[in-house]
C-alpha cells in the first residue's frame, strides 16, 4: 500500500544532504529567520534530547541552558528554514529519549563524550550508506516482482481450460 505520489512529494521536499547526528550529540542548528523584509541566520546550540517521526515528518528536539533556565526547541528535520546542522561533540547515551536531563542540575547535566576516531566514523558512514543502498535495491526488487506477478497470473489464466 505504497502510494507513488508519496515518493514524488518526498523527493521534492526532503533534504538533499544527509544529516549525521544522534541522540546525545551537541549540535549547532543554523536557522533562517525572516523578519519583515529582512532575512538573517541564527544559531541554536544545545544537546539533542529526542528524535521522532519518519520521512518528511521527522523532528528533533534540542535543549540548552540560558541564564540557568532550560530552553527546548523542536525542529522539523526537512524544513527549508534549517540551513545547517553541525555536530560539535558526541555524547555517550544508552537511551533514545533524554528527558531525564530536564531534572538534572549543574555538572550532572553533562553527558560523557563518545570518542570515535575519524577512520571509525568514516567506516560507520560507509556502512550506513551500504545498508541504505541494499534496502533501496531490495525495495526495487520487491516492486519489480509485484509488477511481474499480475502479468504471470494473467498468462496462467489464459492457458487454463474453462
Amino acid at each position: 500500500m505504497h502510494n507513488p505520489l508519496y515518493d514524488v512529494v518526498n523527493k521534492k521536499y526532503a533534504r538533499s544532504n544527509e544529516v549525521d547526528f544522534e541522540i546525545g550529540d551537541t549540535v549547532v542548528v543554523t536557522i533562517r529567520i525572516v523578519e519583515g523584509g529582512k532575512e538573517r541566520l541564527q544559531d541554536f546550540e544545545g544537546t539533542v534530547i529526542a528524535r521522532k517521526g519518519r520521512g518528511l515528518d521527522e523532528m528533533f528536539t534540542v535543549r540548552r541552558i540560558v541564564a540557568n533556565e532550560g530552553v527546548e526547541r523542536t525542529f522539523p528535520l526537512h524544513s527549508p528554514r534549517l540551513v545547517s546542522i553541525k555536530t560539535v561533540r558526541s555524547g555517550k547515551v544508552r537511551r533514545c529519549k533524554l528527558y531525564f536531563l530536564r531534572d538534572r542540575v549543574g555538572k550532572a547535566r553533562r553527558l560523557r563524550e563518545r570518542r570515535i576516531s575519524a577512520a571509525a566514523r568514516a567506516a560507520a558512514a560507509q556502512a550506513r550508506a551500504a545498508k541504505a543502498r541494499a534496502l533501496r535495491e531490495a525495495q526495487e526488487a520487491v516492486e519489480a516482482a509485484k509488477a511481474d506477478q499480475p502479468a504471470a497470473s494473467e498468462s496462467k489464466m489464459a492457458g487454463s481450460p474453462t
